[in-house]
């Protein structure tokens, strides 16, 4: 028997770095949602008047995603169920009003409380709209860290402002130079300094393009071309927005772990063309709807050395994906008993699995509502007849040949699948107050809003 010398030892000690392949390092997590974006409002998706070189890299490097969906048409139910995997309906979040007398329930994991458990850091740097109260503020939702606010706000001298890193109380910030989109990338761009050395998450949350629109003179003096002042300043703030990504992938890649970070960029829901110019390009309907121009969004992945690079992704997929896609990328792929509406899109994203991710898709807005099921869509939507209306997607982009008469079997069909599915969500828990163009039945407004 021949006995190991004391160098051999050694070498075999080496071994799992120089000998066998080394453990995969669990990735790192971007997120990038955009507010009231436009589906037509990026270059890659045909915008002509405003570049978004940074944005565009995104799905230049990764996939673009043509039918990409939020659960929800409206900002806090989208951000619920990107938070949670789940169909904010499921849980009562339906509408923004929820935010004010509570906030996302605190029954309810989130991406960050899951991805914190595994030894994850975790930043929320933008817009939360999540709960006001302290008790639904990001540091209490599994991110160590928060510096943006907690709904709505200017971008200048923007309210209910927090950096946890000096205080937890809610105040405004006074700072004339003090532009929001600007300062997100700042602090993104420190967090991931501090970060580097372990895997980390951050959910960037723009309040771009929400109105009101507002942008510094630097980015309104690239547009002197736009004679529209209200898309003039739109434009402004769309160029900021990109430039503050372009600075925090840069910041990524000068950290070399560019081929080691996931990045995610979607819209939070359609754009509310009238109060932003927001531009839905072939879709019809806007935020608040459940046309496709409502749910129907940007929607770019990311993950260079995994995914393939400047792909179209044609099939349907949702922002509820994200939190499974996430975790299975930090390694432990989320529990299958765990009650999560999304699923990991990796596989089909590489093109292992050539089944679409989505047979079948569901929306719930009060009174408004829809269900897609393969290409085919019934829904029942403001500005629409008021009654169930039948769409081949695929054939018909812009839902403008309703087929609920030649096709009434169909109609059947996907209101069996719509009713089963709106059976099993939960009440509102808030209800928002109607507003005065909301979708009427019966000749009354309903409590949509």
């Amino acid at each position: 028997m021949r006995f190991l010398t004391a160098s051999c030892f050694i070498c075999l000690l080496l071994l799992p770095i120089s000998g066998f392949a080394a453990e995969t390092p669990r990735a790192n997590i971007l997120i990038i949602y955009a507010d009231d974006l436009g589906f037509g409002e990026t270059g890659v998706q045909g915008c002509k008047d405003i570049p978004t070189p940074h944005i565009d890299s995104i799905a230049k490097n990764g996939l673009q995603c043509t039918q990409g969906y939020v659960a929800a048409t409206y900002c806090s139910p989208s951000r619920a169920g990107l938070m949670t995997g789940k169909y904010p309906t499921r849980f009562g979040h339906e509408f923004n009003a929820i935010c004010r007398t509570s906030g996302l329930s605190l029954k309810e994991t989130t991406i960050a409380d899951r991805l914190k458990k595994l030894g994850y850091a975790t930043a929320a740097i933008g817009k939360w709209h999540l709960g006001d109260s302290s008790d639904y503020h990001p540091t209490k939702r599994g991110f160590d860290e928060f510096y943006g606010t907690l709904a709505n706000t200017p971008f200048f001298h923007p309210t209910k402002f927090i950096d946890s890193r000096v205080s937890g109380e809610v105040k405004a910030i006074d700072e004339i130079d003090f532009y929001t989109t600007d300062k997100y990338a700042e602090r993104a761009v420190d967090w991931l300094d501090r970060n580097q050395d372990k895997p980390w998450f951050l959910y960037l949350p723009f309040n771009a393009q929400h109105a009101p629109l507002q942008a510094p003179k630097k980015y309104l003096d690239r547009f002197t071309s736009i004679t529209d002042e209200k898309r003039r300043t739109f434009a402004a703030m769309m160029s900021a927005m990109d430039d503050a990504v372009g600075t925090v992938l840069a910041k990524i890649r000068a950290l070399g772990q560019e081929n080691n970070t996931v990045v995610f960029f979607i819209g939070d829901n359609g754009g509310p063309t009238q109060s932003t110019t927001s531009n839905n390009g072939v879709l019809r309907g806007f935020k608040m709807t459940t046309f496709e121009g409502g749910p129907r969004v940007p929607f770019f992945v990311q993950w260079k050395g995994t995914l393939p690079a400047g792909k179209i992704y044609e099939l349907p997929v949702m922002n509820l994906d994200v939190m499974p896609t996430c975790l299975a990328a930090a390694g432990t792929p989320i529990e299958s008993t765990a009650g999560i509406d999304g699923l990991d899109l990796v596989p089909y994203l590489s093109g292992k699995k050539t089944t679409s991710p989505h047979e079948t898709m569901f929306w719930r807005f009060g009174e408004q509502w829809a269900v897609r099921h393969g290409d085919w869509k019934l829904v029942v939507s403001k500005g629409g007849s008021g009654k169930p209306e039948l769409y081949n997607i695929a054939e018909d982009i812009g839902e403008s040949k309703d087929l609920a008469t030649s096709e009434a079997g169909r109609v059947v069909e996907l209101q069996k699948l719509y009713d089963r599915w709106s059976a099993q969500q939960a009440e509102p828990t808030v209800m928002d107050k109607p507003a005065n163009n909301a979708p009427k039945k019966n000749g009354k407004k309903t409590k949509a809003a």
